[in-house]
């Protein structure tokens, strides 16, 4: 259920920027949402469609593309993959250092609007 206030901030601000680029139709809104994040593909354009209804972004498609989560050592600096299968990394591939600090996977952006 965390969709729905996530889903409410995406509609409200692409009917404010429709409205301030004089926008007549929304037909689908690209996303880059953080595979931590646990937004549910589903429930986030079903409370989409929910939300968006009698506005000009009724019937869009929201499009999404998974952020990768990825990892920084705070020792050596280098960045890799929070995940090896299942599992999050403890340690540093490159030093071993425990030192890890998460640096992307649990955002979420709106990348553009397909529109006339």
């Amino acid at each position: 259920m965390h969709e729905l206030p996530v889903i409410e901030k995406i509609v409200d601000i692409i009917l404010t920027t429709a409205q301030k680029h004089q926008i007549n139709e929304i037909r689908a809104v690209n996303l880059e949402i953080g595979e931590l994040s646990h937004l549910e593909e589903e429930w986030m354009q079903h409370y989409f469609d929910y939300l968006s209804k009698d506005t000009i972004a009724q019937g869009a498609k929201l499009k999404i593309d998974k952020i990768q989560a990825k990892m920084r050592c705070s020792h050596c600096q280098n960045e890799f993959e929070a995940y090896s299968g299942s599992s999050v990394k403890k340690n540093c591939l490159f030093c071993g250092s425990t030192e890890l600090k998460l640096i992307s996977g649990n955002e979420y952006y709106i990348k553009n609007l397909e529109a006339i």
